[in-house]
């Protein structure tokens, strides 16, 4: 469905000047709009996710700060990158975002953006969920002395459960098993909730074999390179070359126990062997902390699982809603563009909020493609006198489209009936 409104008198200029009206009143929408969506939708705020994303860059980003090489979470390590955190609550409505630079540490975002959410009036602070990438211990420390209660994911590589341990299933569908069991925490303060995701098994799985198989190839090249003319059999670079190799892999090499035979009359490898070692870590297997010990298995994943809104948000705003790439140079333009970004989730995750209230769970993209189809249409008539009538009106809703209006409260045939004669 079309907008009512010409732009063509639009200038570039004034688009950029909104840009910075909007980015400088940051704080006092986030407030407002933070204010009006707890009175609109109820919402309590008892829990408050966080979490981090970015962005990539069209350009140099020399103009620009906040612009660094850094990890790219679109696979972007070509491209320097501006970061996005966010926080939601339980809703999935945002309450407060910053932008960072690139290459920021995510664990030392938290207390800033956390401490920037004002709870005066709240008689109990909210319960903060993040994944493991912000839960270094120091931040857990931060938060148990600023009275918050906390869900993370452990930074613990090796994760022991007695074998006796019952789990119980906590989440079951077509897409996976995940089963649950409660155990102490490392802390006298503190549960943790192991968890086995069927689902999550299979993709460490298929990326563990596929890199140990890559990992073996690569050493068998080094092992036939002994017996070749011109291949490497000096035992000091044979050493250096499986170094490099480990290097290289060493998200499975250090499952491997390899054996280097030396010829010590001449100095060279005569045989390498390999044996993968047990490994340290189940697989598909994860635990969460929570400083709230009457937690049960199913509420304590409900709460985490809260997590994917936000993973759900940064999602929209990257494919619906344009966050990325980021084509302005400077920095104030570059964190308007991420503002407005937000700002437009801000009317999106309403709209999906009001359509659950009704039923309605369809994503944003089949809801947009189902809209689609419903046009606005010109009709073109000539009288007897010569003179021609055109009538541009909507086009008759479908049962898809009216299931949406009625949904939002919105009239079935949008616009008014325009009859022009010429």
């Amino acid at each position: 469905m079309e907008l009512e409104a010409d732009f063509t008198d639009l200038s570039q200029d004034r688009v950029y000047k909104t840009s910075d009206l909007l980015l400088r009143h940051k704080k006092q929408l986030e407030d407002h709009l933070r204010s009006r969506e707890c009175s609109l939708f109820n919402l309590e705020e008892k829990i408050i996710l966080y979490d981090l994303t970015n962005t990539f860059f069209e350009g140099s980003g020399r103009y620009n700060g906040k612009a660094h090489f850094g990890v790219s979470k679109e696979k972007r390590s070509d491209c320097p990158l501006v970061t996005l955190g966010m926080v939601l609550d339980a809703d999935g409505f945002p309450k407060r975002t910053e932008v960072f630079e690139g290459n920021v540490s995510e664990p030392g975002t938290l207390e800033g953006m956390i401490t920037a959410l004002s709870f005066t009036d709240m008689q109990t602070r909210p319960l903060i969920v993040m994944d493991a990438g912000i839960a270094t211990q120091r931040n857990i420390l931060w938060l148990k002395e600023k009275g918050y209660g906390y869900i993370v994911v452990s930074r613990k590589r090796k994760i022991d459960l007695p074998p006796e341990t019952e789990m119980i299933t906590v989440r079951e569908d077509s897409r996976r098993l995940i089963r649950a069991a409660l155990a102490e925490g490392p802390d006298v303060d503190e549960i943790t909730l192991h968890c086995h995701s069927t689902d999550k098994e299979t993709k460490e799985s298929g990326i563990k074999n596929r890199f140990e198989s890559r990992f073996e190839e690569e050493l068998d090249k080094v092992r036939k390179a002994l017996s070749k003319k011109y291949g490497t059999k000096i035992y000091d670079k044979v050493i250096e070359k499986i170094g490099r190799l480990k290097e290289r892999y060493k998200r499975v090499s250090r499952h491997y126990e390899i054996t280097v035979t030396k010829d010590e009359n001449m100095n060279r490898a005569t045989a390498i062997t390999w044996e993968r070692k047990e490994q340290e870590k189940p697989v598909g297997v994860y635990c969460l902390r929570s400083n709230h010990v009457d937690f049960k298995e199913q509420e304590l994943f409900n709460i985490f699982a809260m997590l994917t809104d936000i993973e759900d948000a940064f999602r929209s705003m990257k494919s619906e809603l344009g966050l990325r790439p980021v084509y302005h140079q400077k920095e104030n333009r570059s964190d308007g563009h991420l503002f407005i970004t937000v700002l437009a989730y801000h009317v999106l995750h309403s709209i999906r909020v009001r359509l659950r209230a009704q039923g309605i769970n369809d994503s944003w993209t089949t809801v947009r493609k189902g809209l689609s189809n419903h046009v606005r249409v010109t009709t073109t008539m000539k009288r007897d006198d010569g003179k021609i009538i055109h009538i541009r009106k909507s086009a008759r809703p479908e049962i898809f489209h009216k299931r949406i209006y009625n949904a939002l409260r919105l009239p079935l045939q949008p616009g008014k009936m325009v009859k022009t004669i010429l």
